[in-house]
């Protein structure tokens, strides 16, 4: 199968490539830049609707793996910023998705827990329609799934959460790298949700690619509901990294310009009911993932 990766520099998209190789398929990356080095890679801005149709029709992948994104949610508030962030994860994806249409591929679109108000305890299911993003990054997500979901029949969309990989920022290197300037750090406890391992979640993508079992999905690692809190405390303990972390309220915190759900619980039974191995212990995850990484250089 050929799949075409955007955002194949990104910290998904890298180990999309990599599993999509590993399984024998033919891949295609894209993205603004080749900062990778990939053999067969196209520069693509998914902004230009004309250079996306024409990427695509002169590829014809068997699948789309959208990965690329703006995924700076804090910075997507900055009035600046509003029309960027809807021009790459709206508008970007509805470009994709006429180009998937045209040359009857499928698509899978990478979304996320912002698109709920994050209300509640109970974890959100995999078609609830209940939105009510509470970001400028939440509702672009959002309206990027309603350009899939209304476009093609053939789509998969998945949404994760906390996401992790070797590969970009995230917030296990974050709490790394501040536990080698502070003896004590403060982390949210009232934010619940599960982390998310990109090398686990792409091999996961490439099952998904190799099916026709479209439609919504929700995609973290296994191991329960958690806190930032749990996370920190966790990463610190398989790290071997002596700190204090504080668990502190959102309220208390109080430094982020975008509003975050509180209730990030995805229920993944989706997953099993269609036939899918569900990911790996977070726990297991980060143990791996801390193997992956150069904790010195960071």
């Amino acid at each position: 199968m050929k799949i075409l990766v955007t955002g194949a520099c990104g910290q998904l998209g890298s180990d999309v490539v990599k599993q999509a190789l590993k399984r024998g398929h033919e891949i295609v990356a894209t993205d603004i830049n080749n900062s990778l080095s990939y053999d067969n890679f196209v520069q693509l801005d998914i902004t230009n609707e004309q250079d996306v149709m024409n990427a695509v029709e002169s590829i014809e992948p068997n699948a789309i793996i959208h990965c690329a994104g703006w995924t700076a949610v804090d910075a997507a508030e900055d009035i600046d910023n509003i029309r960027k962030v809807d021009m790459i994860n709206h508008l970007g994806s509805l470009y994709l998705a006429k180009a998937t249409r045209a040359i009857d591929a499928k698509m899978l679109y990478i979304s996320t827990d912002y698109v709920f108000n994050g209300e509640g305890e109970k974890p959100w299911a995999a078609d609830c329609k209940n939105f009510g993003p509470l970001s400028v990054y939440g509702k672009s997500k959002l309206d990027g799934e309603f350009s899939i979901s209304s476009t093609l029949l053939k789509f998969f969309i998945v949404r994760i959460s906390w996401v992790f990989g070797v590969n970009g920022d995230n917030f296990v290197k974050t709490m790394l790298k501040l536990s080698k300037k502070h003896n004590e750090i403060k982390v949210v406890n009232d934010q619940i949700g599960t982390p998310t391992y990109t090398y686990d979640l792409a091999r996961l993508l490439i099952d998904m690619a190799e099916t026709e079992k479209y439609g919504f999905y929700h995609a973290t690692n296994e191991g329960g509901f958690i806190s930032w809190y749990d996370f920190a405390k966790e990463i610190f303990k398989f790290a071997n990294v002596n700190v204090n972390v504080v668990p502190v309220s959102t309220k208390e915190y109080g430094i982020s310009k975008a509003q975050r759900p509180m209730n990030s619980r995805l229920d993944k039974k989706k997953l099993i009911e269609k036939g899918f191995k569900p990911l790996p212990d977070w726990k297991d995850a980060l143990i791996r993932y801390l193997k992956e990484i150069d904790k010195e250089e960071l």
